[in-house]
């Protein structure tokens, strides 16, 4: 059975993803940053999915010692850590960067950048130890060099996680231990949801194109979750939204509505 920790796991992305481990017959570590969060993940899952297969334990990844807290409670539970993904991260609302507070940047670069790091260190380390691993970093709007007006900061931190998984994987070459990333395209979550809350003309405006673009995590996750168990190659880069794919969906536009999304006033 393969111990799968997931960082931000009690929403979003990260809970798409440890609902589709588990599904898949793996034991997963679910962790948020508060106590609470937690809490109500835990009553949610444990609603469809063995309690014998779940640990469920709060972590800041800003702070790294609570990044070696997660590792070692996960080990003491299950004995092992097959797969860490560094998924927690959090964006501001869309404005200029020089409009965003002080502190949201710092939150920002901490979470996404610095959290990135040190859930990598304590990760691979441990694995190192333990002789085998896998360790995927999760990337986001600017992993790919792209620029968007009011995600300025956003994009910064994921260029950043982006160049750092590159390094990470030459850095770990010789090693038992797996590197690669994860490319989700646009989600309807919160995180990205959020974002327009402060300005709903915008909305109005973006929506169209943002059905075309968006997905459900529940269409999402069991996909990405498949092919990370699968997948054996160091240096991989495990991406949902294809140039291909989107494409594809911009040339059906015209024929008819995405039936994957809804209404995306339902994320309102």
């Amino acid at each position: 059975m393969k111990v799968v920790v997931v960082t931000g796991s009690t929403r979003g992305l990260g809970l798409g993803l440890a609902n589709s481990f588990l599904d898949l017959g793996c034991a997963v570590v679910i962790s948020g940053r508060t106590v609470g969060s937690v809490e109500r993940t835990n009553k949610k899952l444990l609603e469809n999915h063995d309690s014998e297969r779940i640990l469920f334990h709060p972590c800041d990844v800003r702070q790294v010692e609570q990044h070696q807290d997660l590792w070692d409670r996960s080990v003491a539970r299950f004995g092992k850590v097959d797969i860490w993904i560094n998924n927690a991260g959090i964006a501001t609302s869309l404005r200029k960067s020089w409009l965003v507070a002080p502190e949201q940047v710092n939150a920002v670069v901490d979470t996404n950048v610095v959290g990135s790091i040190y859930g990598a260190g304590v990760a691979i380390n441990g694995m190192l130890t333990q002789g085998h691993g896998a360790l995927y970093n999760v990337e986001g709007m600017g992993s790919n060099g792209r620029k968007q007006e009011g995600l300025t900061v956003y994009g910064t931190s994921k260029a950043a996680v982006r160049y750092f998984t590159e390094a990470l994987v030459l850095e770990t070459e010789d090693t038992p231990v797996l590197v690669g990333s994860i490319s989700p395209g646009m989600l309807a979550t919160d995180l990205v949801i959020d974002q327009f809350r402060e300005d709903p003309d915008r909305w109005q405006r973006s929506k169209r194109v943002l059905g075309l673009i968006m997905d459900d995590v529940r269409s999402v996750s069991p996909w990405l979750a498949e092919r990370i168990l699968l997948n054996k190659k160091h240096g991989v880069r495990i991406a949902w939204l294809t140039r291909t794919r989107l494409v594809g969906r911009f040339l059906a536009a015209p024929f008819g509505r995405r039936p994957t999304l809804g209404d995306l006033d339902d994320y309102q």
